[in-house]
Order: C-alpha cells, then sequence, then structure tokens
C-alpha cells in the first residue's frame, strides 16, 4: 500500500460536511480523490479547494476541452506528480479525448497525433513550467491568434493551477491512485 506523507481522512474519521464531499467524489468519479481524503486534515482548506475547483470547471468553456487537457497533463507530467497523470488521463478518456496522443507526448513537437494548436498550448505548458518560466512575447501573441485573449487567460489559468495541484500533491507523497485503470485504490484501506 502506497502511503502519504500525511494520512488520508477516513470517512470515520471525517466530518459531516467531508463525509457528504466524500459521497459526492465517490459518485461523480467512482472514488475518493486520494488529494481530497488528505486535504481533509484541514476541512476549510478542502471546502474552499472544492469550491474553488468546481468554480474553475465552469468558468473554463473558452478553450477546446482537448487544448485544456493536453496542457494541463504537460504540465502534471513535467512537474513529475503520478497522482495528476493518473487523473488527468482519466479525464481526458471520460471527456472523448484522444489519450493515444498521452502516450506521445514527450514527441508533440513531431508526432503526427497533435495539431498545430495543441503543440502551442504544450510548448506554453512547458515554458509556464519552467524554472525559470521561460514565457515568450510571441508565444502569448500567438496564442492570442489562435484562442483569443480570454482563451489565452484560460489556458494560463490551467497551467497555473495544475502547477499548483501536481507541486502539492507530489510535496505531500501522493501517487497514482489507478483512475486511468478499471480499478482504483481506495485512500484509507488498509492491507
Amino acid at each position: 500500500m502506497v502511503s502519504t506523507r500525511i494520512p488520508a481522512v477516513s470517512p470515520q474519521q471525517a466530518g459531516l460536511l467531508t463525509r457528504i464531499a466524500y459521497w459526492y467524489s465517490k459518485r461523480r468519479f467512482g472514488e475518493v480523490p486520494e488529494p481530497f481524503a488528505v486535504l481533509a486534515n484541514h476541512p476549510k482548506l478542502m471546502r474552499a479547494a472544492g469550491v474553488h475547483e468546481t468554480m474553475v470547471e465552469r468558468a473554463s468553456t473558452v478553450l477546446p476541452a482537448n487544448i485544456r487537457e493536453i496542457a494541463v497533463y504537460r504540465t502534471a507530467r513535467t512537474v513529475g506528480c503520478s497522482w495528476c497523470i493518473d487523473f488527468g488521463n482519466m479525464l481526458s478518456r471520460l471527456s472523448g479525448l484522444n489519450t493515444e496522443k498521452l502516450r506521445n507526448i514527450d514527441d508533440f513537437e513531431t508526432s503526427p497525433h497533435y495539431s498545430d494548436d495543441e503543440r502551442a498550448a504544450i510548448a506554453y505548458a512547458e515554458a509556464m513550467t519552467a524554472t525559470p518560466m521561460t514565457v515568450t512575447d510571441e508565444q502569448v501573441t500567438d496564442l492570442k491568434k489562435r484562442f483569443g485573449t480570454q482563451g489565452v487567460m484560460e489556458l494560463t489559468y490551467q497551467i497555473g493551477l495544475e502547477n499548483s495541484r501536481a507541486r502539492e500533491y507530489h510535496a505531500l507523497g501522493i501517487t497514482d491512485q489507478g483512475f486511468s485503470k478499471d480499478s482504483c485504490r481506495v485512500p484509507w484501506a488498509q492491507d
């Protein structure tokens, strides 16, 4: 059993609002995402994060889903968050996106699997995730032509948010949970 650096809060340990959040998460995703169960150690932050994620999801309507998901996936892969990669793969599959692209993402610049718009979004995700960042004026100008100002804002926000998530989960030792497969590890299950 993989163990996080801070243990997940089981339903038996959780308060009423956290148990309701677990019920909703399990209904929506098939299992409670481990980051939620770890963040439940601070219920107010867990609720704030849940509200924020819901609002961002509802507000993200300008970019095509394939552009958003591929850029977020590349960000998770660049940071090295196995949980985010696993969950991102599931979200892409459930959105009806071609998950074969995810297997070829390291060759995005030359792979025939990617459109020019996807290549531009992936390159932007890499530039934003690099330390120090390597974003150029030319990149942003190109992205504005492709997606408009709101599209660039949405793409930038999504990549920044994924950087935050991926770094947080990686720091807490949260690893892949099996969302991209048929079975999913329960965060509080014992061996």
